[in-house]
């Protein structure tokens, strides 16, 4: 049965990540050049609003690097949350670990 599972929740992953973006559609393009992407972010949408309301703002800053495209900079951005969430999990695996085997310690040594 064991074997089972496993396949089955490999379904299940393929599933859950290529029914997104199978069902995913092409947006209409956005008039005066402002950009209108599947994975435009809050910042896009931020900047677009800013142009808008002054259109002679000039950034005080420029990006280090600009990736090629919006799926690049959503992809960079779901790998800095990906490393992030599994720092945390190790550290919290880690932390509960050291605390049983403190506790494991302290019984054995009472005995």
């Amino acid at each position: 049965m064991r074997r089972y599972q496993n396949v089955i929740m490999i379904i299940i992953v393929v599933v859950l990540v290529a029914l997104p973006l199978w069902m995913v559609q092409k947006p209409v393009p956005a008039p005066a050049g402002l950009g209108s992407g599947i994975f435009q972010g809050t910042d896009d949408k931020a900047n677009n609003v800013i142009r808008a309301i002054a259109p002679e703002y000039k950034p005080w800053a420029t990006p280090i690097m600009e990736p090629p495209s919006p799926e690049i900079s959503s992809l960079l951005f779901a790998l800095q949350a990906a490393l992030g969430a599994g720092f945390i999990g190790y550290y919290l695996g880690m932390s509960v670990t050291r605390a049983k085997m403190r506790r494991e310690n302290i019984t054995a040594s009472r005995c």
